[in-house]
């Protein structure tokens, strides 16, 4: 099974010889829309045991696994955190595809006075994070907090972990990359509100960074921050 192979992201425990049901989405999308058959090959992976070659055993209706050897040990990810303030759907959605694309280990919606959604549906999001971990090879998923207000992140955010505050039109430095775990802050369409921005200034361990004299759209600006940051981790 070479590269570029079917990944599945499943729940169970993977070891050679092991042997469970698939979902019936994932039969779906196996049998029905990627047209597999009996015998043959998917990777599979659950976020902690490694990448596992399994043959597929199928009646045509129902199907299972039988994990094989395995491809690829587990290894850790770049510590690397991301804060945003929620946009509309579609570019909330971007930003989660494109963050666990880029390998965040933790995700956190932030309800900022301009964000434009407040009510997330949670498990949409896992299931755009499972499908950018199958495509991109990842082979973890991140963890996606419960939207909160930008003073309780502030308030729980670890002190240890320095957190790189992306404020529109303020004279920052320019992002540089991370040398080891951090976090990214970006807010939301219109930027955070002046009472956001003097709450961020209250915490000495925010570093307030610019990506240059472009006002970019907070999903552009999220990925960018991420991929500056990423290059020094």
């Amino acid at each position: 099974m070479g590269h570029g192979s079917i990944r599945i992201f499943v729940s169970a425990r993977l070891a050679a010889g092991a042997s469970f049901a698939a979902t019936a989405q994932q039969a779906h999308y196996l049998l029905r829309v990627m047209r597999r058959r009996d015998g043959e090959t998917v990777a599979l992976f659950n976020g902690d045991d490694g990448e596992w070659s399994a043959a597929l055993a199928t009646d045509g209706r129902s199907l299972r696994f039988t994990v094989g050897e395995r491809l690829r040990a587990q290894a850790p990810d770049a510590d690397l955190w991301l804060a945003f303030g929620l946009l509309k759907r579609d570019a909330t959605d971007l930003v989660m595809r494109q963050a666990t694309e880029l390998g965040v280990t933790r995700i956190c919606p932030v309800l900022a006075r301009r964000s434009q959604g407040e009510r997330v549906n949670l498990a949409r999001l896992q299931a755009i994070a499972i499908e950018a971990a199958e495509q991109s090879e990842r082979l973890t998923l991140p963890t996606i907090d419960p939207p909160q207000t930008l003073a309780a992140l502030l308030g729980t955010w670890p002190p240890a972990r320095p957190l790189v505050a992306l404020v529109e039109r303020a004279h920052a430095p320019l992002i540089r990359p991370a040398s080891g775990a951090s976090g990214l802050l970006v807010g939301p369409e219109g930027g955070f509100a002046p009472e956001e921005i003097a709450e961020i200034g209250r915490h000495r361990w925010v570093v307030r960074a610019s990506l240059g004299p472009r006002i970019l759209r907070a999903e552009t600006a999220a990925i960018a921050g991420l991929a500056q940051l990423q290059a020094g981790i």
